[in-house]
């Protein structure tokens, strides 16, 4: 059964199949003739899609199935997946994509994709992948190219422009694991008292003792403090993109309880009482509303921008370099060597499950076997002993 408009029609092949058949005008000979575009899903559903077709003809954006390039197709993909994922991952995907999927296969017929040209693409790029001619990419950042192929070719499949998807017979290069950047005892009490008289104190102490985002530290708001139950409440993250800063949900989607010490609740309450006394002097009163990590007027404070003061920090101080968000390993590695059970640790961190957390600190873990084999020896050795006696 198929439905005419002038504008294109659909034709239902079997249930749930449909052709999309839309009539065109040949730029070359001026003639009309019609293109074929399959579609699995509902009627309603193919007939939104010939709407899309229909809005990317128009606005002459619209390619034809069999003659499409690889870098047409991913174009397409990137317009679709615009409103599907977060400006940050949208502009990270454009980035790969540009910058690296469309160079090394962007001249490529869709159709015509195997997964031998896609294993050689990433050869390629892994001993001279660089723009600027000084090597090749980091096995990082070809596995995060193969991640993003994937997925787009997948939806290739979805649309019935593939079969199959070529990507799933190639195995991306293998990444070696870094070895974890953390502070010791030592080396966090010293970094908490070299910030103590500066605005880096604060996210400083809450990374340390509570392994906060930096994103989900800079969103942090006085309402989100309970002093009484000695908790904060993780509820938003700060996500900066080109288009400026905005406000989500944690990187799970969930938020979470944290419980604090007794000493961050008194730097907390000491900051709190500063920051008021601060603002007062500006004509602004501080509210529950206001953010715990901000600049000097209140207003909140760029992720980006705390990065760079912190770096800019340990360099003064003359500090081991890590990075900001080591602070949140280093207080993950704190409590797994105090034997804090890691389910504990998961839901501090905000990981989804417990097998992320223990596959991210793997080492820690691993390094733990000799001291847990040790007390199991010790505690079977008195049950022994016990039982001689």
């Amino acid at each position: 059964m198929s439905r005419h408009r002038e504008n294109g029609h659909l034709k239902e092949r079997s249930a749930g199949h449909w052709a999309i058949v839309i009539s065109v005008r040949d730029p070359a000979t001026g003639k009309r003739k019609r293109q074929w575009h399959s579609f699995t899903g509902t009627k309603k559903e193919a007939q939104a899609e010939r709407i899309k077709l229909l809005a990317a003809i128009n606005a002459g954006t619209a390619i034809e199935p069999t003659k499409t390039t690889i870098a047409a197709f991913l174009d397409r993909w990137l317009a679709h997946m615009a409103s599907q994922i977060s400006p940050r991952s949208y502009e990270r995907y454009t980035e790969i994509v540009k910058k690296n999927l469309v160079p090394a296969l962007g001249a490529v017929i869709l159709t015509k994709l195997q997964p031998a040209t896609i294993s050689a693409a990433y050869t390629k790029a892994l001993a001279s992948g660089r723009r600027d001619g000084k090597g090749g990419l980091s096995a990082n950042t070809v596995v995060y190219m193969h991640r993003v192929l994937k997925h787009a070719l997948q939806q290739a499949v979805r649309w019935n422009l593939l079969a199959r998807n070529p990507a799933d017979a190639v195995k991306p290069p293998k990444v070696e694991r870094r070895r974890m950047m953390v502070y010791d005892t030592d080396q966090t009490a010293n970094l908490i008292e070299a910030a103590r008289h500066t605005r880096l104190f604060i996210p400083v102490l809450l990374g340390v003792t509570t392994g906060i985002r930096r994103g989900e530290a800079v969103a942090l708001r006085w309402r989100n403090v309970d002093f009484g139950n000695a908790q904060l409440s993780i509820a938003e993250s700060a996500e900066q993109t080109r288009a400026g800063v905005r406000y989500k949900p944690p990187k799970n989607g969930k938020g979470r309880t944290v419980a604090l010490p007794a000493s961050v609740v008194e730097e907390l309450r000491a900051h709190r009482v500063r920051q008021a006394q601060e603002l007062l002097k500006l004509g602004v009163r501080l509210s529950d509303d206001s953010f715990v990590v901000a600049q000097a007027d209140g207003s909140p404070l760029q992720p980006r921008s705390l990065t760079h003061a912190f770096e800019l920090f340990l360099a003064a101080h003359k500090l081991p370099r890590i990075r900001l968000h080591d602070l949140r390993h280093t207080h993950a590695t704190a409590m797994l060597k105090a034997g804090v059970h890691g389910k504990i640790v998961q839901e501090r961190l905000g990981h989804s499950t417990i097998a992320i957390t223990l596959d991210i600190y793997s080492q820690v873990v691993d390094g733990m076997q000799e001291e847990a084999a040790e007390r199991v020896d010790a505690i079977l050795r008195e049950a022994l002993n016990k039982h001689r006696r």
